[in-house]
């Protein structure tokens, strides 16, 4: 009697289990059926990736930068608009994971529990995705990141909407030609499905004497009084530090115009690792940022294990510090923005379920310095261009900007950086460029940086 007792519980337990998970599995069906069915892996499911009745896709402006014309997917008929736009709306393929086309799949063909991928046209609600992106900045900064032939990132963002404006990463190919790839020629394409404004980290070089400086301006009460003498190198922890140049008496102003290492790398001592790590943390630098439901590659700094001379070449954007370019981006919008970051955004307008999952972060602040703080660094970042650069490098807008060139060593050429913003009201955009194996940031992303801001700034006069 007791065996049988304890066999019909254990198959009432195994029914309530079975049941149970049924119950679950139906109500996921139901809920998710649209996400499983357009997962990359099922892309096989239809022609051209799935997407032969997805939605169009077009910039801020209305320019079409993906639409399916009669069965067949399309883009932008502008090589460098579809070149540019590749990492953002993506290909057939699906195989850019953090693109448009990959992450919204289903919100862009509509798939529906009861028709599929199969619902007919003329039940179809409209599926069509604008971005924030502009085609013509991208254009434009595209054509001249591609033209060295470099990995590399150029990030454009309104630090008080959120809204990306240009977003551009090399190497790439063109969406509409995508090339064969085979185990013969993949070294050719390495890093081609990689969006490197979002999802890869870099050694930063000068640019990190942003967050050396911000730490100064906190916690050294006459860092302003104070002068230093650069003579070209100075031993500091039993080894060099060295700087392009022999500046001789310099002070704290000057010592970020002109990009000093030996000022920077004294300072990240006399500050020590406590105070430099809590502000790298406070800025964000080994923070992971949401862009829509996208988390960005996180950047570095740890100096824990650093002695004297590491911590010294930390402070100069060396040793082992990494930034992400849409990071430094949101970091320089911050510094703008009176310490308060802005988070951004790719989608301007789409289907409801969409916005609604993007909304989740959209509009995301955090204060990643405290606004005397920010105000201080805007003084000497204006200066830097208006004392160094000169005022004309981005003909009529008012621009704060920092370069940076980040050794990495080796047979390799440094990684060339420059981000910044601008301070026009009606203009209000934060960027970061990055070419890599490169050289000066002035000589190689300064190019791409002018190029993408004046059309940015064109196109946000012009067009509204």
């Amino acid at each position: 009697m007791k065996r049988i007792l304890r066999r019909s519980t254990l198959i009432l337990i195994l029914a309530i289990a079975f049941i149970g998970g049924l119950g679950f599995f139906s109500v996921e069906l139901i809920m998710n059926a649209g996400d499983w069915a357009n997962q990359p892996y099922n892309a096989h499911i239809s022609g051209n990736g799935g997407l032969e009745q997805a939605g169009a896709i077009y910039d801020r402006y209305g320019a079409p930068l993906a639409q399916t014309v009669d069965g067949n997917r399309v883009y932008n008929e502008n090589s460098s608009i579809r070149n540019s736009l590749l990492h953002t709306v993506g290909d057939n393929s699906l195989n850019i994971s953090t693109a448009v086309q990959s992450k919204y799949r289903s919100q862009l063909t509509g798939y529906n529990l009861i028709w599929g991928l199969n619902m007919p046209q003329s039940l179809r609600a409209s599926h069509d995705i604008t971005l924030t992106v502009d085609a013509d900045t991208c254009a434009a900064a595209y054509d001249v990141l591609a033209s060295y032939g470099k990995k590399g990132a150029c990030v454009v963002y309104n630090y008080k909407t959120g809204e990306v404006i240009c977003s551009v990463s090399t190497p790439g190919y063109d969406p509409q030609d995508p090339p064969d790839i085979t185990p013969e020629n993949e070294s050719e394409y390495d890093g081609v499905y990689l969006d490197n404004v979002l999802s890869s980290s870099y050694i930063p070089g000068s640019i990190f004497k942003l967050v050396t400086a911000a730490a100064a301006i906190e916690n050294i009460p006459d860092i302003y009084d104070r002068t230093w003498e650069c003579y070209g190198s100075e031993e500091i922890g039993g080894s060099d530090i060295t700087c392009v140049e022999s500046h001789g008496t310099i002070n704290f102003e000057e010592a970020m115009a002109h990009s000093c290492n030996i000022v920077f790398a004294e300072l990240a001592v006399e500050l020590g690792s406590e105070k430099m790590t809590a502000t790298a943390e406070k800025m964000g630098i080994n923070a992971t940022f949401v862009v829509d439901d996208v988390n960005t590659a996180k950047g570095h700094y740890d100096v824990s294990k650093a002695d004297t001379n590491q911590l010294a070449w930390s402070g100069v954007g060396q040793y082992n510090d990494a930034v992400n370019p849409i990071q430094m981006a949101i970091i320089c919008g911050a510094i703008a923005n009176g310490g308060k970051s802005t988070a951004p955004t790719y989608i301007k307008s789409g289907t409801g379920d969409l916005m609604k999952l993007i909304g989740l972060n959209k509009g995301d602040s955090k204060q990643l310095l405290n606004p005397d703080t920010a105000q201080k660094l805007n003084d000497i970042m204006r200066y830097t261009i208006t004392d160094y650069y000169g005022d004309d490098l981005f003909g009529n807008l008012s621009v704060c900007a920092k370069t940076g060139t980040g050794e990495v060593g080796e047979d390799h050429k440094p990684n060339a950086w420059m981000v910044g913003y601008s301070q026009d009201q009606d203009c209000p955009l934060a960027f970061a460029c990055v070419v890599e194996d490169a050289g000066f940031g002035f000589e190689y992303a300064g190019p791409v940086a002018q190029a993408a801001m004046k059309q940015a700034a064109e196109s946000l006069r012009t067009k509204g």
